[in-house]
């Protein structure tokens, strides 16, 4: 009787172990979708980068969702779906992150992980012109003195969007009213980075700032770059959302965009290490 128990034991048993390992081969070949928040000066190198991680991590599809930095903010503390988020501006990474002082993240939001939080990349803020620069802008000084006479007109990002943010530090570097310069026609405002690169390329503006990777994918003439005096550091900082779902797979695609491999992608239009 014993003897026949315990081979019903080490049945159940081997059982277990069987259906066990099966589960474990399943999970591991299972795919994960990650769903990554990311800054639209971002789009064609991290399209670029899809090819190279599927490549490395076969069970992972990456869905981009690619807008400006306080759009894709406003959508994760709305309760949007997402994995990880890359910001165009630490402002609107500490708005999520309940680490921040108050006086940034003043709504007390708790979106990032903040173990993962790191500063991946580096740009330039560009001051770009139309093909031919119609009205001879060669710098961040004639643009400050055209822009007052009226004699330019200007595209810029609005206020919620970070390339705007730099924009309008440059503006209070020259001592430049942004709002009477709006009022008087002077300022051509778009919503993301995108945009504000449409403009100067469809010759709809006289010149434009936008970011050095976006003047290098659009190949528009850069004829200045804004100093840190100007308007700071342009830093981007990444975090895996702490409600994601995928937090593991999240991190290891972290990890991976600081690679050598990843990095090469970003350097060749512009990006540096921070």
């Amino acid at each position: 009787m014993k003897k026949r128990v315990t081979a019903i034991l080490i049945g159940i048993v081997l059982s277990l172990f069987i259906v066990f390992n099966l589960a474990s081969l399943c999970f591991a070949g299972q795919q994960v979708e990650l769903i990554v928040f990311a800054a639209a000066s971002m789009t064609e190198t991290l399209e670029e980068i899809v090819d190279l991680y599927t490549k490395a991590a076969p069970n992972v599809k990456l869905t981009f969702n690619f807008d400006s930095s306080g759009t894709l903010k406003t959508q994760i503390q709305e309760g949007a779906e997402s994995d990880v988020f890359i910001s165009a501006g630490q402002r609107q990474m500490d708005q999520l992150d309940i680490t921040a002082p108050e006086s940034v993240n003043t709504e007390k939001l708790d979106f990032i992980l903040g173990p993962t939080r790191i500063n991946l990349l580096e740009n330039r803020v560009a001051l770009v012109v139309p093909s031919g620069n119609p009205k001879n802008i060669r710098s961040f000084d004639d643009m400050a003195l055209a822009l007052p006479a009226g004699k330019i007109l200007l595209g810029m990002g609005n206020s919620d969007v970070p390339v705007g943010q730099y924009t309008q530090s440059i503006l209070a570097y020259y001592k430049l009213d942004e709002r009477d310069l709006a009022a008087s026609g002077s300022i051509s405002y778009g919503s993301n980075v995108k945009e504000v690169t449409t403009q100067v390329s469809e010759e709809s503006v006289d010149c434009g700032v936008i970011y050095c990777t976006d003047a290098f994918s659009a190949k528009l003439d850069v004829v200045d770059y804004a100093t840190a005096e100007m308007c700071g550091r342009v830093v981007y900082p990444a975090a895996v959302i702490n409600t994601s779902k995928n937090q593991d797979a999240a991190r290891e695609f972290l990890d991976y965009l600081t690679s050598a491999e990843a990095m090469a992608v970003f350097e060749s239009v512009g990006f540096s290490r921070p």
